[in-house]
């Protein structure tokens, strides 16, 4: 007998949300999958307990090294099949502008003939918003993360498999506000290193880091879809549905695309930004360097008549003193000139 749970239950009907009761078990959704005509069972798992994984195991017979890896989150993206069952790992991603942070939000989806499970390994849904926020078994609104998945009645007549491909597409689509403030920030970068921020070079290593944990998201996306492509004859796919994941894919090439420019385009600030660093330090060196050939006019000059000899010219010269110091302050100001005119100084 299992406990209390925050598991979300959708029922479809021809593409249509109808009733679910709010404490419908998981079995129960099966059986209204099995004898409903045309009808689909959603079971969303904002926060998936152990015992919330087990029940659902237990009802759906899963597979023991099926079951071990819905308990163990950290999963890569992939996807596998378990016999009638299809296992699929993803993960979205959401833009934290304050800290320029990409945040990564694991999703275990298992599909089976007339019912899909959409496990949120981190608790969070595909905006980045907690995924405990979603809805109560409802029909009486399609409101936020419904909206997702649940607003297009003609491609939710075709299954649970519908159901998956509008999670991957509100995925991929999801880049996109992802890449805009990446490119937002790969802006502000640029205007930092050719305004001599020293903090610059800090900032691209940051950003680069966040645009390759996108990169290798986005491209893991794309072997599941590519997998699910192959798979369509074998599976007899519906045509709306090769349709519509041929969208996905082409976004998907998109946001790829816009990825790797992103990530060349920091490599080349980061080139540019060594470069503008080795040459102030260039200009640096140049004024150190000046400034010692200046500085070491009259210390020659000091040092020859420090040696102490008793046989030295002008050692009693009247005028020997003020004249050394003249010649080093002409010595001086005449290197300065020279330093100066060369741009040294």
């Amino acid at each position: 007998m299992f406990g209390t749970t925050t598991r979300r239950t959708r029922y479809i009907v021809d593409g249509h949300l109808t009733p679910a009761p709010q404490d419908v078990s998981i079995t129960e959704a099966l059986t209204f999958a099995e004898r409903t005509p045309g009808g689909t069972a959603l079971c969303l798992f904002p926060r998936a307990t152990g015992q919330e994984i087990a029940e659902l195991a237990a009802a759906w017979h899963l597979h023991p090294l099926l079951a071990e890896d819905l308990r163990d989150a950290g999963q890569r993206p992939k996807l596998e099949r378990y016999g009638d069952v299809l296992f699929v790992v993803v993960r979205a991603a959401h833009y934290i502008d304050a800290s320029e942070d990409v945040k990564l939000s694991e999703f275990h989806v298992l599909v089976r003939p007339g019912t899909i499970a959409v496990v949120c390994q981190d608790g969070r849904w595909i905006d980045g918003s907690d995924a405990a926020d979603l809805p109560e078994n409802t029909v009486d609104t399609v409101a936020r993360g419904d909206e997702t998945l649940l607003d297009d009645p003609r491609l939710l007549m075709l299954g649970p498999e519908a159901v998956l491909y509008r999670l991957l597409g509100a995925i991929v689509d999801g880049y996109d506000p992802v890449l805009r403030g990446l490119t937002v920030d790969r802006e502000e970068i640029e205007s930092q290193v050719f305004g001599g921020d020293t903090a610059a070079a800090e900032r691209i290593y940051h950003l680069s880091r966040e645009v390759i944990e996108l990169q290798h998201a986005s491209s893991s996306l794309a072997d599941i879809i590519a997998s699910l492509r192959a798979g369509f004859d074998r599976h007899s796919t519906p045509t709306p549905l090769q349709t519509y994941v041929q969208d996905v894919a082409d976004h998907l090439a998109r946001v790829s695309t816009r990825v790797a420019e992103l990530r060349e385009a920091l490599s080349q600030i980061l080139n540019v930004n060594g470069t503008l660093v080795a040459q102030r330090q260039n200009e640096d060196m140049k004024k150190i360097s000046g400034w010692a050939a200046i500085l070491f006019a009259p210390t020659l000059i000091g040092a020859i008549y420090g040696m102490n000899f008793d046989v030295m010219p002008e050692l009693h010269w009247a005028l020997g003193y003020p004249l050394a110091l003249g010649a080093m302050a002409a010595l001086g100001g005449t290197l300065y000139a020279v330093f100066k005119l060369k741009k040294w100084m």
